[in-house]
């Protein structure tokens, strides 16, 4: 089994880092600031029975598909949703029956659609409480700091609680409250069934503490949000416990969705049955946060 959790994570850190950079230095959130990946088209394909990727190669957007419309989890990018778009046609699914918009957090390569769509489909946004002001705000205001690229503010339906369901045609998602990364950010559940078998779902929302972040309050630089350590604490906890068999996440780079893909044509949709990549991911992330706030206690003494 690959161990892709330290490189992974180091990897989103250091692109957007470089995002970070990269517009501080022009002064304008420019489209070369954003990686290739995050924009290259990805061809949809089918996960479960219910359950399609529409994303692109490294931004995940997923489909949930129900007799009663369909539900979209994550926007991306501003320039999004009409790859997304594309990609829910090219399956046969109709881009007017989304009827729900989810989240996995607020930040602008993940929500900075929401608008559009929104604006396209009619659908109902439903944020977790932590990132609805971010994202009615369009993230002006996230502590991450001003190298998270504002979007176009857009109206949040319904607040999510840790815990909450979310229904939809006889299909059901759980929101797991996942904080540390952003104050809502939300790992999503649902089952769906892969070669005639229900298998539990895991979307993992994002586990990493991006350079910017304080995650220990030192002396005139307090902590980037109070308590967020303990939510990264509490945050590995919860998904250490949650029951896996379908690993995905809202970057394809968190399971290995390109090296997946190779071997789909083989091994078929089971290749998305990775209860112990997710695991070692979290694992990794964990130890990756819990030296990040050694290092950051001992430069406070």
């Amino acid at each position: 089994m690959k161990i892709w959790a330290n490189t992974r994570c180091n990897r989103v850190v250091r692109v957007i880092g470089l995002v970070v950079l990269l517009s501080m230095l022009t002064g304008v959130p420019g489209r070369a600031a954003v990686p290739a990946d995050w924009t290259a088209a990805q061809k949809p394909f089918a996960i479960g029975d219910n359950l399609y990727y529409v994303g692109s190669r490294d931004l995940a957007a997923y489909l949930v598909v129900t007799p009663k419309g369909n539900i979209l989890i994550n926007a991306n990018l501003a320039s999004s949703p009409g790859q997304i778009r594309a990609s829910v046609r090219e399956l046969g699914f109709h881009w007017k029956d989304t009827r729900i918009l989810l989240l996995s957090q607020p930040h602008y390569d993940h929500a900075a659609g929401a608008a559009r769509v929104v604006r396209e489909t009619g659908a109902r946004l439903m944020v977790m409480d932590g990132d609805a002001q971010a994202v009615e705000s369009g993230d002006a205001h996230d502590f991450g700091g001003p190298g998270l690229l504002p979007y176009a503010p857009v109206h949040v339906d319904s607040i999510l609680h840790d815990g909450e369901s979310v229904h939809l045609g006889g299909v059901t998602l759980v929101a797991h409250k996942t904080a540390g990364h952003s104050r809502g950010c939300t790992t999503w559940t649902m089952i769906t069934r892969i070669a005639g078998r229900p298998e539990p779902v895991v979307i993992v929302g994002g586990y990493a503490p991006l350079d910017s972040y304080r995650l220990v309050a030192t002396p005139g630089y307090p902590a980037s949000y109070p308590g967020i350590a303990a939510d990264f604490a509490s945050t590995f906890r919860t998904l250490h416990e949650l029951p896996c068999q379908v690993f995905l996440g809202a970057h394809g780079s968190y399971f290995g969705m390109q090296a997946k893909l190779e071997r789909l044509p083989i091994e078929g949709q089971r290749v998305w049955i990775d209860p112990e990549g997710y695991q070692a991911l979290i694992r990794e992330a964990q130890r990756n946060v819990e030296q990040r706030i050694r290092e950051q206690e001992q430069a406070r003494k």
